[in-house]
């Protein structure tokens, strides 16, 4: 008997000691722990949450949010509802917004989280409606003095009226600094009349089973445009250049669209208002990366890109139409044009060819200019129907 209350206590000793050091990390065997697993949100004032929802961006005051919404959670008591309002008024088109630690932090303070062996972040969401479009959502990503050590996007997403489960892959990511936990964009251009949406139970998780994410060249055909509300548009025409007070952009002109709803209308007023004499604009991805940031698109598929434009009047000039180009500590790895181009006051089909180039690695997505000399009255043309092929 004696022998056997020994036995019990030494195997009660290894199992706590075991457990002890499971948890300070110092025995990984997964066969003793359940993945492990870092919470942004599981309910409202749950000790296990993480991070703040404090990084409102873009047209912010087009947000409200209920941390505490009790219709239909996915688990638990609560679920965190955002109302998305697009105002018809001038704004910037789009808004979202940033968990961070801490609170309103866009790199200035310490305060990320060391998540390595994290391996992915799930979120659970669903629409009021379904087939609201989020453009994308994003893990890391905060520059600053206190930079994020990776940045993770995943999108467009379109979501149902049920609840779904959605992944963000960050295996093989630098996660050693993470201050932006999660954030969401989207647009009124994809939400036109705006959109109702839920979030639950996001949370990282540690699981060996997930792999990192080769990188892939793209399907074809890629649109650049294709409608203002489409979930197949990307890039963002955010480079305006030379004189950019010249220029006036309409994304979602329905005069005489070539294909579908809407077409781009742009105006070039020619008054050279930075003194340049002249003006272009480039789709960006992200809007506003010139080669500051690692985002670019393997089009190797790709063999040409092909658009319609025309011309108000007929008879525009438009110096040159390209692909690429953009130069920075991550540079579009080569470039392509077609021009100049006189435009006709019918809709016309042009193409940039693209065989022989090395299009692994594209963040300028297209990008026209034009100058006053050769539009001293200045010119109007729309463009429709943007995609490699």
């Amino acid at each position: 008997m004696r022998n056997k209350i020994i036995g019990m206590c030494v195997l009660a000793m290894v199992v706590s000691v075991t457990a002890a050091f499971a948890q300070e990390g110092t025995v990984s065997s997964e066969s003793l722990v359940k993945p492990r697993e870092f919470v942004v949100y599981l309910d409202k004032n749950s000790r296990d949450n993480h991070y703040i929802p404090s990084g409102w961006m873009g047209d912010y005051s087009d947000i409200r949010m209920n941390d505490q919404a009790a219709d239909n959670p996915h688990s638990g008591t609560t679920c965190i509802q955002f109302t998305y309002t697009p105002k018809k008024a001038p704004s910037q088109g789009w808004a979202g917004v940033y968990w961070q630690n801490p609170a309103n932090n866009w790199g200035s303070k310490k305060g990320g989280f060391d998540l390595t062996g994290m391996t992915k972040l799930t979120f659970w969401a669903r629409g009021a409606k379904g087939n609201e479009v989020i453009q994308k959502v994003v893990v890391g990503g905060i520059k600053g003095t206190y930079a994020d050590t990776a940045a993770v996007e995943m999108g467009p997403i379109i979501l149902t009226d049920s609840w779904k489960e959605y992944t963000v892959n960050l295996a093989g990511k630098d996660l050693t600094y993470i201050s932006g936990g999660l954030s969401w964009v989207t647009t009124g251009d994809l939400n036109p009349d705006g959109i109702i949406f839920y979030l639950d139970d996001i949370k990282f998780v540690a699981d060996s089973t997930v792999l990192p994410e080769a990188k892939k060249s793209e399907n074809m055909p890629f649109y650049v445009y294709a409608d203002r509300s489409s979930p197949n548009n990307h890039f963002i025409p955010s480079g305006w250049m030379g004189d950019y007070g010249d220029l006036k952009l309409d994304i979602g002109s329905k005069e005489d669209p070539y294909l579908g709803d809407t077409c781009i209308k742009i105006t070039y007023n020619g008054k050279a208002t930075q003194g340049a004499r002249w003006a272009g604009m480039f789709w960006q991805n992200p809007p506003n990366n010139w080669g500051n940031v690692d985002a670019g698109f393997d089009f190797s598929k790709a063999t040409k890109l092909t658009f319609w434009a025309r011309g108000e009047k007929g008879g525009e000039r438009i110096e040159e139409f390209k692909v690429g180009g953009i130069m920075g500590e991550f540079s579009d790895s080569d470039s392509s044009t077609v021009g100049p181009v006189l435009l006709n006051k019918e809709w016309t089909q042009y193409v940039i060819d693209l065989k022989g180039k090395d299009l692994t690695y594209i963040i300028g997505g297209f990008c026209w200019a034009a100058n006053i000399d050769n539009n001293p009255e200045g010119a109007i043309f729309y463009l429709d129907e943007i995609k490699y092929e």
